[in-house]
C-alpha cells in the first residue's frame, strides 16, 4: 500500500527518495538517506529499523544488492518486506518479499530505484522511473516529487493514500529537504505545496547554520 522512489543527482551528489501510502504519518518510517553514503526505502508491513541497517552496510562499502541479499539470507521476517537502495555511485537494488501478495514492482534507472506494493497497476512504477529519468535538470527534490507525482497519475495504489514524505542530503549531516505530510486527503497536493514554499529557501536554511554571519538578515 506504499510506492516510492530513491534516486541521486549525478551532477551535486545530493541523494534523497520520496514516498507515499495509505496510512498516515509514511515519512518517518520509510525513507533514509546518508550524505555520500546512500538512500534507502523499507515498506510493506515496514520495519523501519531496515532503514539505518540498508544505510549501515553501504556505509561499510558493499554494494546495494549485497546489502539486501545480507539482510534476506539474516531475516526470515523479510518475506514480508519491500525495500530499495541506491548507493552514492548511483548502483541501485531493490527487493520483493515472496509473502506479498498484491500487485507488486520494483525497477531501477538511470540514478534511481522505484518500489511499489498494493498498486493498481505495475505502470505506476514505470511512470515513476521514467519522469525521473526525463526531468534530469531539475534540482533533485523535484524530480523525486514529480516522479511520485507520475506514479499516482498512472493509478496510484489501491487506497486513498494518506501522507507523504520527501527527504534529501546533501553536503551536511542534516538533510537539505525533508518535508512531511502526516494525514491528509490529499497529501501529494500538500507536498508540491510544501516544496514549492521551501525551494527558494533550501540553500538559506543551509548557510544559517554553516555559516551564520553569511546568513541573509529576514526583512
Amino acid at each position: 500500500m506504499t510506492f516510492s522512489i530513491a534516486g541521486r543527482c549525478a551532477r551535486t551528489g545530493m541523494l534523497g527518495a520520496v514516498v507515499t501510502t495509505s496510512s498516515m504519518a509514511v515519512g518517518g518510517r520509510c525513507a533514509y538517506a546518508q550524505p555520500r553514503i546512500g538512500a534507502v526505502l523499507t515498506q510493506h508491513r515496514t520495519d523501519p529499523r531496515l532503514g539505518p541497517k540498508m544505510l549501515e552496510g553501504l556505509r561499510g562499502g558493499a554494494a546495494p544488492d549485497a546489502v539486501l541479499q545480507a539482510l534476506e539470507a539474516a531475516d526470515p521476517n523479510l518475506r514480508w518486506r519491500q525495500l530499495a537502495a541506491i548507493a552514492a555511485d548511483g548502483r541501485a537494488a531493490f527487493f520483493n518479499g515472496s509473502r506479498i501478495t498484491s500487485i507488486a514492482k520494483g525497477r531501477m534507472g538511470r540514478d534511481c530505484v522505484a518500489i511499489g506494493n498494493i498498486l493498481r497497476t505495475p505502470s505506476v512504477v514505470d511512470a515513476m522511473v521514467e519522469s525521473f529519468e526525463a526531468n534530469e535538470p531539475e534540482p533533485l527534490a523535484e524530480r523525486l516529487v514529480r516522479a511520485i507525482e507520475a506514479g499516482l497519475a498512472a493509478g496510484g495504489e489501491l487506497r486513498q493514500i494518506k501522507s507523504a514524505g520527501l527527504l534529501v542530503v546533501h553536503r551536511e549531516s542534516f538533510p537539505y529537504v525533508d518535508l512531511r505530510v502526516d494525514l491528509s486527503a490529499q497529501p501529494l497536493t500538500e507536498l508540491r505545496f510544501l516544496w514549492e514554499l521551501y525551494r527558494p529557501e533550501a540553500e538559506t536554511y543551509v548557510v544559517r547554520a554553516v555559516d551564520p554571519d553569511k546568513a541573509p538578515t529576514p526583512l
